[in-house]
């Protein structure tokens, strides 16, 4: 059976699959750090729906990386996993931020 990682592994290396990666980075890292919150917890997607008082399914969705939730849903979630909400802005990197640029001066002209 072929594992999820291995075939990331090999998909990274065809430019179209990268690239949409890489423009989603920021909704997977934020659900990677959700999903490590309920994990450190010690509680299941229905425990913490819960005490969120909202479906299992919600919490799915939010776990899952598809769409970024709002500041109030993340304070809600930090509070119900026992986490503290912290919010911070990294220096992108140059390539990025020159890529960025491009992609809004063809967008505006």
């Amino acid at each position: 059976m072929t594992r999820v990682a291995d075939l990331h592994k090999k998909w990274m290396k065809e430019p179209d699959y990268a690239k949409a990666y890489a423009d989603l980075e920021t909704e997977f890292a934020l659900a990677r750090e959700m999903i490590e919150a309920r994990t450190r917890a010690g509680l299941t997607q229905d425990e913490l729906a819960s005490r969120m008082d909202t479906s299992r399914t919600v919490i799915a969705r939010l776990e899952s990386g598809r769409y970024l939730p709002s500041t109030r849903t993340l304070m809600r979630f930090a509070a119900a996993t026992g986490s503290r909400l912290a919010i911070s802005f990294v220096p992108a990197p140059k390539e990025q931020t020159r890529r960025q640029r491009a992609t809004k001066s063809a967008a505006s002209a």
